[in-house]
């Protein structure tokens, strides 16, 4: 005998304190029954009427978003973005909150990721509890940096480019994008017509003015012919192998950090706020103060940001690894870092070529992971090198946490970690910690 399906609780509404941030750009709160809440558009503190947009009876929690604020925090401020709010597009989750209340609340989910993943203090991780500004975004409450220079627009049926509403494949239609950089702005992407496209990517490479369009066609859909006010490069993504293709221009753009020229290619990853590279760049260096001649590895390197910058502090007697999966990635690793001999980049998975290259001992480490981070296996094989200093640089800090404690049970222990709002409006922020080992000086 089937069991009954559960009854939806979509579209109930309850009214609730709203209690701490939680990692992924909303607050908790509980029901006066004791349901968990996960809501949106709200901040800690507050009072709300809060409707249900996920979760049915008996789940372990709903997700929910605050449609009328009956208590306020002193925090909030009006949604400067036209299309912030509930049910509206899901690319930014504090539009509605003072940019240093933005901060603090995210300085809060590290700290409690770290304290609950890896039984860290702030103290004990070398961290004074703040998260910085980049470079020019301290700004007064209710303006907006524009600061995003890779926007992926979605593209509804009839041609109209928009971005995604939170949770959900349905697009919702902008005229502009607040935080969208000037450079991708100028492209004008939502006022022209892209019907038979699935989604359209504008990149403005910062340091040059390299700009990008690529394009994803619907199933048998011909590409539209694209003449925008200034010169662009665009590209499809292939219907059959998924792969990225030159339709006209560069199929790459040039972006500069640490007095470097970076060649990108179809579309591969590059740090999105304009001020990001230089930023890491520099916390990066100054924790681990390279000295000429040492050994290093770049892991999950991308084109070799952080490889280069390392070639440069060694010396031509230092030497420098670099692991990357990415193919494109690897060609343009390696044109990046033509000019520096004694540096070599190796394609494939990490945890798949590190054990392959008989390295044993390394002076240096920098890791980049995904959003996913490392992982146990392959911060156990880097702990075994013996590095005297390690760099993680981590766009998540649950991952992070993880890791951290994995590189606690290796023998390292946090030196210092700094925390950088690269993605106002949203909930990201970038960290990076620098470990040491326990037992060793520096």
């Amino acid at each position: 005998m089937q069991a009954e399906p559960k009854k939806s609780l979509v579209g109930d509404e309850y009214e609730v304190e709203i209690g701490p941030v939680a990692h992924g750009g909303h607050c908790i709160a509980r029901t006066a029954e004791g349901q968990v809440l996960f809501v949106r558009h709200a901040l800690p503190g507050e009072r709300v009427r809060a409707r249900v947009t996920e979760g049915e009876e008996g789940a372990r929690f709903l997700r929910a978003d605050a449609v009328e604020i009956l208590d306020a925090s002193k925090d909030r401020i009006e949604a400067p973005c036209p299309f912030a709010g509930p049910g509206r597009c899901g690319g930014c989750d504090w539009q509605h909150a003072k940019p240093g209340a933005q901060r603090r609340l995210k300085g809060e989910v590290i700290a409690e990721q770290l304290q609950r993943l890896a039984g860290l203090t702030p103290e004990e991780a070398g961290w004074d509890g703040t998260v910085m500004p980049a470079e020019g975004d301290k700004l007064p409450a209710g303006q907006v940096p524009q600061w995003r220079t890779r926007v992926q627009y979605a593209v509804d049926a009839e041609g109209h480019a928009g971005l995604r509403r939170h949770r959900s494949h349905e697009v919702e239609r902008i005229d502009h994008c607040m935080i969208a950089a000037a450079g991708v702005s100028e492209l004008g992407i939502e006022k022209r017509d892209w019907t038979g496209m699935e989604s359209v990517e504008a990149i403005a490479a910062t340091g040059s003015q390299d700009r990008q369009v690529i394009l994803t066609p619907r199933p048998g859909a011909r590409l539209p012919l694209v003449e925008l006010d200034r010169p662009v490069s665009v590209l499809r993504v292939g219907e059959k192998d998924g792969g990225v293709h030159r339709v006209h221009g560069r199929p790459f753009v040039r972006e500069r950090a640490d007095d470097h020229t970076y060649r990108v290619g179809n579309g591969g990853f590059w740090q999105v706020h304009p001020k990001a590279a230089d930023t890491l760049v520099t916390a990066v260096m100054q924790g681990l103060l390279p000295r000429k001649g040492e050994t290093a590895l770049d892991l999950y390197c991308g084109v070799g940001l952080f490889a280069g910058a390392l070639a440069d502090r060694l010396g031509e007697q230092g030497a420098v690894l670099g692991i990357e999966s990415g193919k494109r990635s690897v060609e343009d690793a390696r044109h990046n870092l033509a000019d520096f001999p004694r540096v070599r980049i190796e394609q494939g998975k990490v945890e798949s070529v590190l054990p392959r290259t008989g390295i044993t001992e390394a002076d240096l480490i920098v890791l980049d992971p995904p959003r996913a981070g490392a992982g146990r296996t392959t911060v156990a094989h880097l702990t075994a090198l013996g590095a005297r200093r390690i760099a993680y640089v981590a766009c998540d800090p649950a991952a992070l946490a993880r890791d951290l404690a994995y590189f606690r049970d290796g023998g390292y222990r946090v030196r210092t970690l700094r925390a950088f709002d690269l993605f106002p409006m949203t909930h990201h922020v970038e960290c990076v910690a620098v470990l040491e080992p326990v037992t060793k000086g520096v």
